[in-house]
């Protein structure tokens, strides 16, 4: 009798029960890609992986080589338990989050870092790590988020804030769960001075109040609509940012799409279904969502305007992160830049990174007509030129960011690995760092996993 899955692929995983590293093979059948694992002291067990099979099999068509980093830490343990970076891991720092305080004026059952009663960061500590940081990317460091805890609860964080942009990143994000923002205009009305390389990371959950009471613990609607409000009043960027979880918000991310299209603040959508790790338990990984079951819902619930096929795997993390871009038509409303193109033939064209320009785009195509065989006339590159403006490209950085920011709309989706789904590739190819205060890179979900109860010891 034949086997009732397809095996895929070889790779090193993660003992669903003890997080040793264990074999594992990938598979897929009719209904999902999985996780089959073989551990010595607790058996076979079979983790959910992808929803949506072809979407799986879709990415190795985005994959290209990772950027180079610099090293912390030496192979010892091997992957993920060398965290620092070390040798093993394949890509550059896209997102770099430094942790600021372990204080929070939310108890969220979904917590990553069980924030509640903390210590903050001192201001030197915090100038070190952003240091270091920017040094580790050899000068040019793309994305810093400031984080926690709740970020906005720190005494200096308009200081913190201002230092991060006197540093030279390229972009800065506050990630808030939008109390302060909501309650102290004054201070949204300091954060509008940070305008150009900058937004507002809002944790948005959906538009019915029964969500945030599972997700969050108390009712919170109002709040993130009066954050909403004072931040469309004083014009700050911001992306609405959703933990997804099964019977909870995920049969309404359409309906969070286009309340976020229609806001004046709103530049994009990240959408991230809930990894089980923190504040999760073992249980609830029965209940996954995946990054493709997200598109698959995304498609349902948007009537038209999204397809399944407008997001693409995001090059730097293929595995892991997948991405569409709109630009806003002559009807005003927005149209997915992908629509009906196969993107995979402009994958050297997207740069190993979280950060989207026009004019670097453009520049990418034009850099390897020689290669491709592209021109002006290709696809991509009309599209583009036919919905921004006559002398883009010489336009200062103000004005580029004026018109990205009132005529470009971003939805991604980041799907986090844990214990249960870890496979190897995805922890090596992921870019998303968390810098520590002795001075380490940890890859997110190796942090939030494996590394995060060392560093107690700092923050509580």
């Amino acid at each position: 009798m034949n086997r009732d899955y397809i095996f895929h692929s070889y790779t090193k995983t993660m003992c669903s029960h003890c997080q040793r590293q264990v074999d594992g093979k990938i598979v897929y059948d009719s209904k999902g890609v999985y996780i089959i694992k073989n551990c010595l002291e607790h058996g076979e067990h079979k983790e959910l992986l992808e929803e949506d099979v072809e979407y799986h099999l879709l990415k190795a068509k985005y994959d290209k080589p990772g950027t180079k980093s610099t090293i912390q830490t030496q192979i010892k343990d091997d992957c993920p338990y060398d965290c620092g970076l070390c040798p093993s891991h394949d890509q550059h720092t896209c997102i770099g989050l430094i942790e600021i305080t372990m204080r929070c004026n939310l108890n969220c059952p979904v917590c990553y870092a069980r924030a509640g009663k903390g210590k903050d960061l001192d201001m030197l500590t915090i100038e070190k790590m952003m240091d270091f940081y920017m040094e580790a990317e050899g000068g040019s460091a793309e994305i810093l988020q400031i984080s926690g805890g709740e970020p906005t609860l720190h005494p200096n964080i308009l200081e913190i804030i201002k230092m991060a942009k006197g540093k030279g990143f390229k972009y800065v994000m506050l990630n808030t769960n939008g109390i302060r923002i909501a309650k102290d205009e004054d201070f949204v009305k300091a954060l509008s001075s940070f305008k150009g390389g900058f937004e507002v990371y809002l944790q948005f959950d959906g538009l019915k109040e029964e969500i945030y009471y599972k997700l969050r613990n108390q009712s919170m609607l109002e709040i993130k609509k009066k954050a909403i409000q004072n931040l469309s009043i004083h014009d700050v960027p911001t992306t609405l940012v959703c933990t997804v979880t099964q019977g909870v918000n995920d049969n309404y991310l359409g309906e969070i799409i286009t309340y976020g299209m229609d806001e004046k603040c709103i530049r994009g959508v990240n959408l991230q279904p809930v990894a089980f790790f923190g504040r999760t338990h073992e249980l609830e990984t029965k209940k996954r969502i995946t990054l493709s079951g997200i598109l698959t819902r995304i498609e349902g619930q948007t009537a038209g305007l999204l397809k399944k096929l407008d997001f693409i795997p995001l090059p730097c993390n293929v595995e892991r992160v997948a991405i569409t871009y709109l630009f806003k038509d002559s009807s005003g409303g927005f149209v997915p830049i992908t629509r009906g193109k196969d993107m995979s033939d402009y994958k050297h064209a997207v740069n190993n990174t979280f950060m989207f320009t026009v004019e670097d785009t453009l520049k990418n195509l034009k850099d390897e007509n020689i290669d491709f065989g592209i021109c002006d006339c290709c696809d991509l590159v009309s599209d583009i030129k036919r919905v921004i403006p006559k002398g883009f490209i010489f336009k200062s950085k103000k004005e580029k960011m004026k018109f990205v920011d009132e005529n470009t709309f971003r939805i991604s989706v980041s799907s986090f690995i844990d214990q249960y789904n870890f496979d190897m590739k995805s922890i090596q190819k992921d870019c998303v760092h968390v810098i520590t205060p002795d001075l380490k890179r940890i890859p997110f979900s190796a942090y939030n996993m494996i590394h995060r109860k060392k560093y107690d010891y700092i923050y509580f």
